[in-house]
């Protein structure tokens, strides 16, 4: 499968990631690679076709982001996207600079040759998205203008080279025919066939851990999550009771949480799973704690040393399973360089050097639409699979000031109620992120005849593609109204509820 690749190099764009998804959807590998990747490490992949993102420098800065000009004469066929077109017309002798007018939003783009390949089914003129302050001022010799909007040479190509450029995104939903041209890149241009499917990743993994575990054993430890549920049942798939996971209970899970992931996964799935429970362990460590940054650092360091000690005791384990996944490769290998910092609580980050184990990330190439899939795949019921994302300190971070049980059993209480409704209403998946928080603010209310002094809790829930930005969910009154009813007649402890109305930026999503 990955013989049959593209490449894309990656200069820093917001949609890097965009670009290799979009390849993928047709069918086929990408991988994202920071473009100051070694050439002779590129082409040892054997790619089909490259491209060249964008990136906010210009070409013409003092230190801006380049390649090895070698990369053209490989004889693979290159597609530059905006920063990638200006890089390329630059190596190649041609001028790029500021623009007079730049170009922030749609834009129509007029085709100058109808019979190019990348336009092939395309109407002559058509909306694209533009995002760029510099343009091309004089295209490189060897290169031809085969498309143009009011305002800027839109399309290149160097056809001996066969070397094609862009100053557009097509990989942006805006670019009303991108898709359709990305498609004729690496279809009719590249050559590339489609054989990048779940059902053969999986076909694949399960081989490779096979071959790479032999009869040693694994330990996994399992969040409960998305990413660290599929890692399991996919290792689980290939070498069965070999596999050991470990599932710690931190007293800041969802209600039920523990239940269902011995339930689904122990029963179903017939997996070796050690419930540790360590509410009080971690619950004491936090008495008196209301920085969240510190709750976050007591957290995290806990669920390391609880981990550890379980760890320990399975001696004759040679591997730590880990439910890495693509964007967290991506991420600590960016354009900036290897990543200073690693996601608190990402998987088991922060383990002692002295565990000695050998990682295995069956999920390190796959996107989380793809980790979905193969969840499916695999046999784990939808309501898992499609879980909005929960933060790894869990509760710790939705319950604002100090931590209780008595917080947490209440947030679990209102939490549960929302994602309930949700599912009912068929909103759940049509949102990406929901979930309550509790304030540390008590107000004064009425129940029946008496006077009630109880808890302020605040009803989150974001629409986002990348979780970079975001806008908060448009949600009907009458559903709002409903789930407001059901928390404050149901939830003990809870008399006031609001709506939180903010977008990211200037707010995050999770309120610590």
């Amino acid at each position: 499968m990955k013989k049959n690749s593209i490449i894309i190099l990656d200069f820093g764009s917001q949609y890097s990631q965009l670009i290799a998804r979009r390849v993928r959807e047709m069918g086929v590998y990408a991988e994202v690679v920071p473009f100051f990747e070694n050439i002779k490490n590129i082409l040892v992949k054997e790619p089909k076709g490259i491209i060249l993102s964008g990136g906010p420098a210009s070409v013409y800065a003092d230190g801006a982001p380049t390649i090895d000009k070698a990369l053209f004469d490989a004889g693979i066929p290159v597609l530059g996207l905006c920063y990638g077109m200006q890089l390329m017309t630059h190596l190649f002798g041609g001028e790029v600079a500021r623009a007079d007018k730049q170009e922030f939003g749609k834009a129509e783009l007029l085709i100058d040759d109808i019979d190019n390949t990348l336009y092939k089914n395309i109407p002559n003129k058509t909306r694209v998205w533009m995002s760029h302050g510099d343009h091309i001022t004089r295209i490189a010799e060897g290169f031809e203008i085969i498309a143009h909007t009011d305002s800027c040479i839109a399309a290149v190509v160097n056809r001996s080279k066969n070397l094609y450029a862009f100053q557009y995104h097509p990989e942006v939903t805006h670019s009303e025919h991108g898709a359709e041209m990305l498609k004729n890149f690496v279809f009719n241009v590249a050559g590339c066939e489609k054989n990048w499917s779940m059902g053969n990743y999986i076909e694949n993994t399960v081989k490779e851990i096979k071959e790479k575990v032999g009869d040693k054993k694994v330990i996994l430890g399992l969040s409960g999550g998305v990413d660290s549920s599929v890692a399991a049942a996919l290792i689980n798939k290939a070498i069965g009771k070999q596999l050991t996971c470990i599932f710690v209970d931190t007293g800041l899970l969802r209600k039920d949480e523990a239940k269902q992931v011995m339930e689904i996964y122990a029963k179903n799935f017939d997996m070796n799973i050690k419930c540790i429970d360590a509410e009080e362990r971690f619950l004491s460590k936090l008495a008196g704690v209301s920085d969240p940054e510190s709750k976050r650092k007591i957290i995290g360091k806990e669920f390391v040393e609880v981990f550890n000690e379980e760890a320990k005791k399975l001696q004759d384990a040679d591997f730590l399973a880990q439910g890495t996944i693509y964007p967290d490769v991506i991420e600590s290998v960016s354009v900036k360089g290897p990543s200073a910092t690693i996601k608190s609580h990402h998987n088991v980050g922060g383990l002692p050097e002295d565990l000695k184990f050998e990682l295995l990330e069956p999920l390190r190439e796959l996107f989380k639409d793809e980790v979905r899939q193969v969840g499916r795949k695999l046999g784990i019921p939808d309501y898992m699979v499609d879980r909005h994302p929960f933060p790894g300190p869990g509760l710790g971070i939705r319950i604002l000031g100090e931590v209780s049980k008595e917080k947490a059993d209440i947030l679990r209480e209102a939490d549960a109620i929302f994602i309930e409704e949700l599912r009912k209403a068929d909103l759940y998946n049509k949102v990406s992120q929901a979930f309550v928080v509790l304030l540390p603010v008590k107000s004064v209310g009425v129940m029946g005849d008496e006077r009630t002094y109880e808890y302020t809790a605040v009803l989150r829930s974001a629409n986002t593609i990348d979780f970079m930005t975001a806008t908060w969910s448009h949600l009907p009154f009458e559903f709002l109204e409903k789930v407001s009813n059901r928390i404050l007649n149901e939830v003990k402890g809870i008399n006031r509820l609001t709506y939180d109305i903010s977008s990211k930026p200037p707010a995050t999503i999770e309120w610590e």
